[in-house]
């Protein structure tokens, strides 16, 4: 990794028509305002981790943090007909028509990111 890279992180960070970000709000409980929040580089990186810990879909509410506001995510893009998180590559499929000409064949745009999820 050049000290360039390092130094100011992925390139896709700073296109402004894809998120910065992605947040996960998991509620803590069904009769309180409270949640944890998740963030990561990748909605990707995000939901694997999500089904990693079993952190159901209708537990959560997905958002995509821009550099100047954020937009929640529906989380039908990123479940299945089971109503369970999708798999990576079916993930890019679903995400094919919401990110049009940022994930297509052979190249994605988020490629340049890490996946690691970061929050309690």
């Amino acid at each position: 990794m050049t000290w360039v890279k390092t130094l100011l992180g992925p390139k896709s960070k700073y296109d402004h028509s894809i998120p910065y970000t992605y947040e996960a709000r998991v509620s803590v409980a069904e009769w309180s305002d409270a949640y944890n929040s998740y963030f990561s580089d990748t909605i990707c990186g995000l939901v694997n981790y999500l089904h990693e810990k079993n952190i159901r879909p209708n537990q959560v509410s997905l958002f995509e943090i821009y550099q100047d506001h954020e937009a929640p995510l529906e989380t039908c893009y990123c479940i299945d007909t089971r109503d369970w998180w999708l798999a990576r590559r079916s993930l890019c499929q679903s995400l094919k028509e919401h990110y049009k000409e940022h994930i297509q064949d052979g190249h994605c745009s988020f490629e340049d990111r890490s996946t690691k999820v970061y929050g309690s």
